[in-house]
């Protein structure tokens, strides 16, 4: 049987470019050659799709600085069309751009256009798990535990900030967390304790979009995250805990930084692993997700848990919690990439069966 064709999508025009290039490094690298053909595609910091001829030897060789010049350098340009005549016919594509412009349902949209099977949610799931607003509205729709939050536009907190932040004061008070609606990897986050870091934190997350979101903070909490993979019958991982080198798990303690500790599976009592599980699943479906997806809680340390978020293209080296916690419930890596290729083709099949007609 000849080898399935996979096309790996990476980097991306949002701020997760850099680890969209470590994810992609790692699955390209597990991929067993026996039984697919990779096909990468890079996507630029300005949107331009290309398959620089180095590609697939830099990746798999580590050299990302070295591909991110290849990839600005390249004059080979790809139609927006993977099935067109520069980008051999694909059999599924493997989205692996984290952020805007890959996980928030706009590349699953171009994906369905061209009728391809491709790995993860489709259009709706990305959409509303991006957005950190409409996706705590499902959460609370489903009857899932939030902390307290509220949201503003970025356009009122410039023309009126006052009432923005007393807002905030009233209704959250200090700490909180300020956020961009729509990133991840804890790019634009900040924590605030007074309202001196409020202006600041809602400054800087108005940088990189035009929504915010506040949530109250939980003093001491503990950091919980389940993978869930499925398509209309999800499982859950067992869970696994994060410790922060520093206040809180951002960017840099995420990925520049060796100071964080995960604990894999997490010390916890049977009876909340199940909870956590059944909450990660509860989660999963209450945004119509597909494939795969990380949820994100808090444990108080009263025991009252909260569902923090959901990302549906979670990071994915090696070394990170999506995998990492699949291997301890006894998926190895290269097994979890077979199941969600199997996942995405098994979705595109059942679409399939709708009728396009009324005939």
């Amino acid at each position: 049987m000849r080898r399935i064709r996979i096309g790996v999508l990476f980097g991306g025009r949002s701020g997760e470019h850099e680890v969209s290039l470590m994810s992609a490094r790692s699955i390209i690298g597990a991929l067993d050659p026996k039984r697919y053909e990779v096909i990468p595609i890079g996507i630029t910091r300005d949107g331009v799709w290309k398959r620089p001829n180095n590609a697939l030897e830099l990746l798999q060789q580590g050299q990302l600085d070295a591909l991110q010049e290849s990839l600005t350098t390249s004059q080979t340009a790809v139609a927006l069309d993977p099935k067109a005549k520069d980008v051999p016919p694909l059999d599924v594509v493997f989205p692996v751009l984290h952020g805007p412009y890959g996980e928030d349902g706009t590349v699953q949209g171009f994906l369905e256009l061209a009728n391809l099977p491709y790995v993860g949610s489709g259009v709706l799931g990305s959409a509303v798990s991006m957005d950190k607003s409409i996706m705590r509205r499902l959460f609370a729709e489903a009857g899932l535990p939030l902390v307290p939050w509220r949201s503003s536009l970025r356009s009122r907190w410039q023309q009126d900030p006052e009432s923005v932040l007393t807002a905030i004061e009233e209704q959250l008070g200090y700490p909180c967390f300020v956020k961009p609606a729509n990133l991840g990897s804890s790019v634009g986050i900040s924590r605030a304790r007074s309202r001196h870091e409020l202006e600041a934190a809602l400054t800087t997350a108005a940088q990189y979009d035009r929504k915010l979101v506040v949530e109250r903070g939980v003093v001491n909490a503990r950091e919980i995250e389940v993978s869930v993979l499925g398509n209309d019958e999800p499982q859950a991982s067992l869970a696994g805990e994060i410790r922060p080198g520093g206040e809180f798990y951002d960017y840099a303690t995420k990925y520049l930084e060796d100071s964080s500790e995960l604990l894999v599976p997490a010390p916890l009592s049977p009876e909340q692993q199940e909870q956590f599980q059944q909450l990660a699943v509860g989660a999963f479906q209450a945004v119509d997700a597909c494939g795969m997806a990380r949820v994100d809680f808090f444990l108080a340390e009263d025991g009252t848990i909260f569902v923090n978020e959901i990302n549906t293209i979670p990071g994915f080296t090696r070394i990170s919690m999506y995998p990492k916690l699949w291997e301890a419930s006894g998926v190895a890596y290269g097994q979890l990439l077979d199941r969600l290729i199997e996942l995405a083709v098994e979705r595109h099949e059942d679409k399939a069966k709708n009728k396009a007609t009324r005939i």
